[in-house]
C-alpha cells in the first residue's frame, strides 16, 4: 500500500510518521517552500502525548517544551474559579506540554526526514487536482506560478491541507468560506518572569474578554520564561464578513489590543507589562466550519483542520489531529480494502470531532469562567455562592470526557 498526504503542518507529519510505524509506504506534499517554525504557544494534551511518545519523540518534546503542571480558571480580577494538575501531576502516564507550535512541528518533521528520508518529503507542492479509479488515485501538484511539480499515485489520498482545504472544497463547493463568531484573538510569546510555579496555566476572564498565559520553554535563565499570551475580545457579530483571510502573518495592532487587556488584574503576573514588552504578535479571527456529513470520498478523505477546524478552545486543535492520524493509520494496516479503511477512520472519528467542533462554540471548558461572569461580573466573595462545586466540575470535567483526554481514558488505551 502506498498513501498521498497532502500537508506538512502537525496532522500530515504525525500521519507519516504513524504508517511508517505500521510498514506503509508514503509521501508527503507541502505547499509551502520550507518548514518554518510558524505560530505561538499551544497545548497538546496527555492522549496526543501518548502518541507521539509511542513513536519515540517525547525526549526531543522534553528538550523543547513545559510540561504543565496546573491550570487555573480565574475571573478577570485573578479570583479562582476552578484549579486542577495536569499530566504527569494529575496521575496521567505521561505529560501535557505547552509548547510553541512551531517547535512542536519541527520535532516530527525531524522525526519524519530521519525515519523516512529526504526523497518522501515534497515541498513547494500544492495540490490542484486528484482523479480516482478502480485501483488508485492520482495527484497533481503545482508550483504557486501555476507549474507542474509532481503527479503522484497511491492507494489513498489524505487531504490534511487545514482549514483552507483544496480537498475539501473539491467535495464541497459550495461551502463558502470559515464561519466568524466576531471575536479576535490576539497571539504572542515573549520572555518573562515565571510566574507561580512555573508551570502554570492561567485562563481568565469571560464573555467579554479572555486572557491566556503560559509558558512554553526555558528562558535565558533559570528565573524566566518564554510566556505565551492570548487575548480573546469581540470586534463584530456572526453576521459580519471575516476581516481577512485566517492565517498567521498578519501583525496585530496594540491600539486594537489593549482596550481588551485593560480589563484584567491579575496579582501574579502584570498582563498589560507582558503584552507591552512583546515586540511582534499576531491577530487571528476567531474561525471554524460546519462539520461535515462525511469526510471519505472512495480513496480520499480528510484529516485535521481540513475535516474539522474547531475554535482553539479546550487545547484540542493539534491534539485531535494527531489522534486522527493514529486511528487512520491503525485502519490502513488492519488489512482492509483502502476505501473501506478510510470508511471506519471516518466512522470513528467524525461523530467525536464534530461534538468537539459545537461544545467548543459554546465555550468547552472555559464556559466555567463564563457562566460566572455572567453571574458575578464584578467578582464574587464565594465561588460557591456563584456556581457550585459540582456545576464547574461538570463544565470542566465533562469536557474532557467528550474529547478523549479524561484520565482514565487516557491511562486505560491500548
Amino acid at each position: 500500500m502506498k498513501v498521498i498526504i497532502a500537508g506538512a503542518g502537525v496532522g500530515g507529519l504525525t500521519t507519516a510518521l504513524m504508517l511508517h510505524a505500521r510498514g506503509i509506504d508514503c509521501e508527503i506534499f507541502e505547499q509551502a517552500d520550507a518548514i518554518r517554525e510558524l505560530g505561538v504557544g499551544i497545548n497538546t494534551l496527555p492522549h496526543a502525548i501518548k502518541e507521539l511518545a509511542e513513536l519515540g519523540l517525547l525526549e526531543r518534546l522534553d528538550a523543547v517544551a513545559i510540561r504543565t503542571y496546573e491550570l487555573f480558571y480565574t475571573n478577570r480580577f485573578g479570583q479562582e474559579i476552578w484549579r486542577e494538575p495536569r499530566g504527569l501531576d494529575a496521575g496521567y502516564d505521561v505529560p501535557q506540554f505547552s509548547i510553541h507550535r512551531g517547535r512542536l512541528q519541527g520535532v516530527i518533521y525531524q522525526a519524519v526526514r530521519a525515519r523516512l528520508g529526504e526523497s518522501r518529503i515534497h515541498l513547494n507542492c500544492r495540490l490542484g487536482s486528484f482523479t480516482e479509479d478502480d485501483a488508485s488515485v492520482t495527484a497533481y501538484f503545482f508550483d504557486r506560478g501555476g507549474a507542474h511539480r509532481a503527479t503522484a499515485r497511491g492507494d489513498a489520498l489524505i487531504g490534511a491541507d487545514g482549514i483552507h482545504s483544496l480537498v475539501r472544497e473539491k467535495f464541497y463547493p459550495n461551502e463558502g468560506p470559515p464561519r466568524w463568531n466576531g471575536l479576535m484573538l490576539w497571539r504572542g510569546t515573549v520572555e518573562w518572569p515565571a510566574f507561580l510555579t512555573g508551570r502554570s496555566m492561567v485562563i481568565a476572564g469571560g464573555l467579554a474578554a479572555k486572557l491566556v498565559i503560559y509558558p512554553i520553554a526555558e528562558g535565558s535563565r533559570p528565573e524566566r520564561r518564554l510566556t505565551n499570551w492570548a487575548v480573546v475580545g469581540r470586534v463584530g457579530d456572526a453576521s459580519m464578513p471575516i476581516p481577512q483571510k485566517q492565517d498567521w502573518s498578519r501583525p496585530g495592532r496594540f491600539e486594537d489590543l489593549m482596550p481588551h487587556v485593560q480589563r484584567f488584574r491579575l496579582p501574579y503576573v502584570d498582563a498589560r507589562a507582558l503584552i507591552e514588552a512583546t515586540n511582534e504578535f499576531w491577530e487571528y479571527p476567531m474561525c471554524d466550519r460546519d462539520p461535515l456529513p462525511r469526510w471519505s470520498h472512495g480513496r480520499v478523505t480528510l484529516l485535521g483542520d481540513a475535516a474539522h477546524p474547531m475554535y482553539p478552545v479546550g487545547s484540542n486543535g493539534a491534539s485531535q489531529a494527531i489522534l486522527d492520524a493514529r486511528f487512520l493509520a491503525d485502519r490502513l494496516t488492519d488489512g482492509e480494502h483502502a476505501v473501506h479503511a478510510l470508511w471506519l477512520y471516518e466512522q470513528a472519528r467524525l461523530p467525536m470531532t464534530a461534538e468537539i467542533v459545537r461544545m467548543n462554540r459554546r465555550g468547552g471548558p472555559e464556559g466555567v469562567i463564563d457562566a460566572v461572569e455572567e453571574r458575578a461580573p464584578d467578582g464574587f466573595s464565594n465561588i460557591d455562592d456563584v456556581l457550585s462545586f459540582e456545576q464547574r466540575k461538570a463544565i470542566v470535567r465533562g469536557y474532557a470526557s467528550t474529547a478523549g483526554y479524561a484520565r482514565e481514558q487516557v491511562n486505560k488505551a491500548a
